[in-house]
């Protein structure tokens, strides 16, 4: 690949100055802008190989300069910048026919790469996404580097009518992201039906699936379309499908393959045109070795697979998302939004959150109906979350054991407002091991220096500053 030409437009100065100097160290050309308006002039004369530019700028933002780029150098790979980093922003990126989508703050040498990766886009000569999304928004929250993927992925299958396969742990808004698929696809203003199939009894997923004949079995005093005729021309979205009846997958995979099925107690064939999107929080891999779920039907639906991950993988995001909850609640109720305390905050990052983002979401109304006052103090956090166990606490460790105790001293402690926990804790664990290797060592103090891995000197000055000569 030959070294190329990038121009950089951003209002912040320190952004350019970064990227310019990072590009001519990889040892590409660059130019840097203020605003879209010289970006234009300049293309009247001479164009780049790539685009860096900021989505949020006085005058004229970087989406709709993406705009006007397109039309009139449609091959030219545009990167977008924004430290807004959110569904709706990465979706309006791709609408416009974007290379790809660069949240801040980014890593430099990441940035390079994909600069990089767009020339040879470029100078290959490849034709650009130019991906156009319909349908309202939705409340996809995350700046995570696991959730930016999510959104590029949703962007990219905007054009799309693929199956996709969803999996997660339960609670992390794997309902949520389906419906962002069918919103921002070709489907948007069909159905989106969604069936989960760990809640309908074995003996119905049949009818539910697929409708019956009037007649077709006791009760049956009426036809009955099923989902999938429900779905017609929109999506299906079949949620725990890994709990699917082996019978069940079979008919699936027939309908997947033919776009057509029978009523219960039916002759004539259905036709219907259904986008298949499935979620499950199983390992369906293993579900196929154990004899449990039928591989034929796996490879059909794992097309396009993603992967959502656990609140306790995105941390980063937590803040946001509990203040998003609190003025949902808040709405929902009637009420002014609570705050957070910035100690609250840190306290809802550090919790293992195994209900993961339904459990924050719940959480949060909690809080708007049971807080006492209008900021959110970690007084304020219902105990139960403090004894589920901390991502750093030993949670393998048997319930009585040191570390255990010491965390769960330190969940009361935080929940009694107490700070400066260290100051306060290490003082006793350091008395409490002397004494302790004291005892053992019938006050043997070289002995004692010995077991606890210290010097003769260390723990001679130890006993004197707890107070203990």
């Amino acid at each position: 690949m030959q070294r190329g030409i990038v121009w950089v437009v951003d209002d912040d100065s320190s952004i350019r100055w970064v990227l310019e100097r990072a590009l001519a160290g990889a040892g590409l050309t660059c130019t840097t802008f203020e605003n879209g308006n010289e970006v234009l002039a300049a293309l009247a004369s001479k164009t780049p190989d790539v685009l860096l530019s900021d989505i949020r700028m006085p005058g004229m933002d970087g989406l709709a300069l993406l705009k006007q780029i397109k039309q009139r150098h449609p091959m030219l790979p545009v990167i977008i910048m924004t430290a807004h980093s959110d569904l709706d922003a990465a979706v309006s990126a791709y609408q416009q026919g974007a290379f790809d989508y660069l949240p801040k703050p980014f890593d430099i040498d990441e940035a390079v790469a994909l600069v990089e990766r767009a020339i040879s886009h470029y100078q290959e000569q490849q034709q650009p996404r130019n991906i156009e999304v319909n349908g309202p928004t939705t409340d996809m929250i995350g700046e995570a580097p696991a959730m930016q993927d999510v959104f590029r992925i949703i962007g990219r299958l905007s054009r799309s009518s693929i199956s996709v396969l969803i999996n997660g742990e339960s609670g992390t808004g794997k309902e949520l992201v389906a419906h962002a698929l069918h919103r921002h696809s070709p489907r948007a203003k069909a159905p989106f039906i969604a069936l989960n199939m760990a809640a309908i009894p074995k003996d119905l997923i049949e009818s539910e699936l697929f409708g019956h004949e009037k007649g077709a079995f006791t009760g049956a005093n009426t036809i009955r379309q099923g989902r999938f005729e429900q779905a017609d021309g929109g999506t299906l979205f079949l949620d725990e499908i890994g709990d699917m009846p082996l019978d069940v997958q079979t008919r699936l995979l027939r309908v997947l393959a033919d776009g057509q099925f029978y009523r219960v107690g039916g002759y004539a064939p259905v036709k219907v045109d259904v986008r298949i999107i499935a979620a499950t929080h199983q390992n369906l891999e293993r579900r196929v070795q154990e004899g449990k779920f039928r591989e034929d039907l796996f490879h059909r639906l794992n097309v396009i697979r993603i992967h959502l991950p656990p609140l306790r993988e995105r941390r980063e995001d937590i803040p946001r998302l509990a203040r998003h909850f609190l003025q949902v609640a808040a709405r929902e109720l009637g009420v002014e939004a609570k705050l957070l305390h910035p100690e609250t905050e840190t306290a809802l990052t550090r919790l293992a959150w195994p209900g993961n983002v339904r459990q924050l979401e719940n959480t949060c109304r909690w809080l708007t109906v049971m807080a006492a006052g209008q900021e959110v103090l970690i007084q304020d956090l219902p105990g139960e979350l403090f004894e589920a166990s901390a991502p750093d606490s030993p949670s393998h460790l048997p319930p009585d054991s040191w570390a255990t105790l010491l965390a769960q001293w330190a969940d009361r402690a935080l929940r009694s407002g107490h700070q400066n926990l260290l100051s306060e804790a290490q003082p006793e664990l350091e008395r409490t091991l002397l004494t302790t290797a004291l005892r053992h060592t019938q006050g043997h103090k070289q002995e004692a220096a010995r077991l606890l891995g210290w010097g003769r000197n260390t723990l001679t000055r130890k006993l004197k500053e707890l107070g203990m000569e």
